[in-house]
């Protein structure tokens, strides 16, 4: 007999064991499931919809929405988000996924949402939207409950052996500084401008930063470039999850755009890497047609992944 129910403290072993038998190319480990969904200010356990045959979990759909602002007082009132859902590959097909789907919009739906995303739920997300190479499935799925793609940002990697450094870059960045530019690792003085200059751009960096440096992140992973004493751009690695390897976030002024300072800040990142023993940078969200992903294509970036981040109203 098929069931459903809420969450409830202690199915977190049963939940893990059937994510990683369910999605064994994206397997999760105690530690992420605990920083990114228990751990949440946002986490809500009514949002955790789970179906089960007896005593056996075989389902899982997961709602969010805002409790805590990402930014000022902003709670996007009339967002919710589907980080993740999965069902036993045997019990698929039978409708428990459309009934937990169903239960995970009715609670946004009672929450005054009236938009939901699959996934782009920041800060934690676990992957930036939905892999259709490696889960054609669930796209299909999704489409057929009414989801359709918003924008399909894509990941991208590049081994750290096929990275050499160029001299162009290093004859740029001495002609960037007779300009008055000047680059360099971060600095105690420099934090909490960096936060605040990241934070106008993407509220998201901004968290990332701050929770990077608390996280043990030191100040020479983080690369910036400043004008009159101001800073215009940044880059750094391992600022998520103490990844090391895990590259971003990176922006700089839209307003110095086009003097190949993000070019100079990401061969510099890329070099420090190099010297840091990494062996690979890699990221999971960019726009490919936007002009970061040109310039990391330029730089030997391979696209590793294509992900769809859709939307349904309710």
């Amino acid at each position: 007999m098929i069931t459903y129910r809420t969450y409830q403290a202690g199915d977190e072993s049963a939940l893990l064991q059937l994510w990683n038998e369910t999605m064994p190319l994206d397997p999760l480990s105690q530690m992420r499931y605990r920083r990114l969904v228990l751990l949440d200010p946002n986490f809500d356990p009514q949002g955790m919809q789970l179906a089960f045959d007896s005593e056996q979990l075989i389902g899982c759909v997961y709602a969010v929405r805002r409790l805590v602002p990402m930014l000022g007082s902003d709670l996007e009132q009339d967002k919710g988000w589907i980080p993740f859902f999965f069902v036993a590959p045997n019990m698929q097909r039978k409708g428990i996924g459309r009934e937990l789907m169903e239960r995970a919009l009715q609670f946004l739906k009672e929450t005054s949402r009236n938009t939901v995303f699959f996934a782009a739920y920041a800060p934690n997300y676990i992957l930036p939207g939905i892999d259709e190479q490696t889960y054609p499935n669930a796209v299909h799925f999704l489409k057929q409950l009414g989801f359709s793609s918003l924008y399909s940002p894509v990941a991208m990697d590049l081994r750290l052996q096929e990275f050499h450094p160029s001299s162009q870059l290093a004859s740029l960045k001495r002609i960037r500084e007779t300009e008055g530019y000047s680059f360099s690792c971060c600095h105690n003085e420099d934090i909490y401008p960096l936060i605040q200059f990241a934070t106008a751009y993407n509220s998201d960096w901004g968290r990332a930063i701050r929770e990077g440096f608390m996280q043990a992140v030191s100040l020479r992973q983080v690369l910036i470039v400043k004008k009159e004493k101001k800073i215009v751009g940044f880059c750094l690695y391992g600022g998520y999850e103490g990844v090391r390897e895990r590259f971003g976030p990176f922006g700089v002024d839209n307003r110095e755009q086009g003097k190949g300072l993000g070019a100079v800040l990401l061969h510099e990142c890329l070099q420090q890497m190099k010297q840091d023993s990494l062996h690979g940078a890699w990221f999971l969200w960019t726009s490919e047609t936007s002009a970061a992903g040109k310039l990391y294509k330029r730089f030997g970036f391979k696209i590793t992944r294509r992900f769809h981040v859709m939307q349904t109203k309710i």
